[in-house]
């Protein structure tokens, strides 16, 4: 075997391991503070409990629309805290910089933040299904619940891309109020704590051009059968490009001003 060989075999598995170290230590950093942890896994799964269990009587496509919009939420609200207000704090510490001027690439570390924020995005839905299954008549079938649960897991890239860019742009300060302002208005105007049927013509206007909205119309699809607007998967698609557009530009942003 060349040395050649033996290096491009070695890069790939150094990368990866890189990565996992990159998450582990994220995971750690998280739940050193266990009150974040436990509002980001109870909050969504309280609202379910406050507000959809007394309300939804015995219907049961009610009932699962409900337990899906609010997955939708904590989806939101797990990547959007994650990366939002998680990056800024991590930018605030000395140890940041150093990190970011070792040799590895940024790929591994933000690959490292990528899978941090899809552990505490599963675990955000996991009380909301158990609640669902339990208190509700909720009942997708297995192909309906397997696919919803894939499409919370692909929902997490545009609000991880929303996340990181609020991250970067912002301090540790300004990005908790920045994400709190983002997340409650939007959650709220697409369809997530209240269905879009009780919205009056205007506010459903607004709301249907919002990501939220369109992740809740197709969450709810597959999860119900429910038909979907056709705008949802455009809508969704297009903000997800400007939210990638936005946390390059907010990383390169950061970088040239703290390094250069």
């Amino acid at each position: 075997m060349t040395a050649s060989t033996a290096t491009g075999e070695l890069a790939p598995r150094s990368a990866v391991s890189i990565a996992l170290l990159h998450a582990k230590f994220a995971f750690l950093e998280s739940i050193r503070i266990p009150i974040a942890v436990i509002g980001n896994l109870l909050f969504p799964a309280l609202a379910l409990l406050f507000f959809v269990v007394p309300t939804v009587g015995d219907d049961a496509v009610a009932a699962t629309a409900a337990v899906g919009q609010l997955s939708v939420f904590a989806v939101m609200s797990a990547n959007l805290f994650t990366y939002g207000a998680g990056v800024a704090e991590d930018r605030a510490l000395p140890f940041d910089p150093f990190v970011r001027t070792l040799p590895a690439a940024a790929g591994p570390r933000l690959a490292g933040r990528v899978l941090n924020g899809l552990i505490f995005t599963a675990s955000a839905l996991v009380p909301i299904v158990l609640l669902g299954w339990l208190l509700t008549p909720a009942a997708p079938s297995l192909v309906q619940f397997l696919a919803g649960l894939l499409f919370a897991i692909v929902l997490a890239i545009p609000f991880t891309l929303l996340g990181l860019a609020i991250g970067y742009a912002l301090s540790a300060k300004a990005a908790i109020a920045v994400v709190q302002v983002v997340l409650f208005p939007m959650a709220f105007a697409g369809g997530l704590f209240l269905p879009p049927f009780l919205f009056p013509s205007w506010l459903n206007a607004i709301s249907l051009a919002l990501p939220s909205r369109a992740a809740r119309d197709i969450m709810v699809q597959i999860t119900t059968g429910e038909t979907a607007p056709v705008s949802s998967w455009p809508v969704l698609l297009g903000w997800t490009a400007l939210f990638a557009v936005l946390a390059i530009v907010a990383y390169r942003r950061d970088e040239g001003r703290r390094f250069r």
